[in-house]
């Protein structure tokens, strides 16, 4: 996998933050500024293969639903396969779920059960790592489907948050915010 970076670009000024979202007190950082701009977009899912291709994955799995939009372009590029991390009664036939606990309560993740085969190669790809709850428990659900989960990778991490101390596997982050 070769990916020649053109000049650089800053790819923070095609980020839309949008304040008080999706409640009061909250900087959401929106990616689909990013994503329709055809030049950041390219650099940015170039960037992301470079860094998603040293773990040598067999499978890459989006959690729902902006991982997706990195997971797929990524596991075209780099040559492997794409599966997706879904909310409960999305996936059609036999699932896996796993339930976990986040700051503001429960939430769900189902997985296909013939998704990965045991000892295949994954990294977990979405779009924030904020306080690391969805992404180790996206990591414990792939496991427990029997996957070997080798790496996770975000287009944006919010240091602040320490959500990297909760995941036990190596991470890559495209962009980072002190706040």
């Amino acid at each position: 996998m070769s990916f020649k970076d053109p000049a650089p670009l800053d790819l923070k000024q095609y980020i839309r933050e949008v304040p008080d979202f999706p409640k009061p007190g909250i900087l959401f950082y929106d990616i689909s500024t990013l994503i329709r701009n055809p030049e950041a977009w390219q650099v940015a899912t170039g960037r992301l293969a470079q860094a998603v291709a040293r773990f040598q994955p067999d499978i890459l799995a989006g959690i729902e639903s902006r991982g997706f939009l990195t997971a797929a372009p990524l596991a075209t590029r780099l040559g492997c396969g794409f599966t997706m991390l879904r909310k409960p009664g999305k996936l059609p036939g036999k699932t896996i779920s796993h339930k976990y606990s986040l700051e503001y309560g429960e939430d769900e993740l189902q997985i296909q059960a013939d998704a990965v085969t045991p000892g295949q190669r994954v990294v977990v790809l979405d779009d924030l790592l904020a306080t690391g709850g969805t992404l180790a428990a996206s990591i414990d659900l792939l496991r427990k489907a029997g996957a070997e989960v080798v790496g996770a990778s975000v287009m944006i991490e919010l240091l602040a948050l320490g959500g990297r101390k909760k995941v036990d596997v190596p991470v890559t982050s495209l962009l980072t915010y002190e706040d």
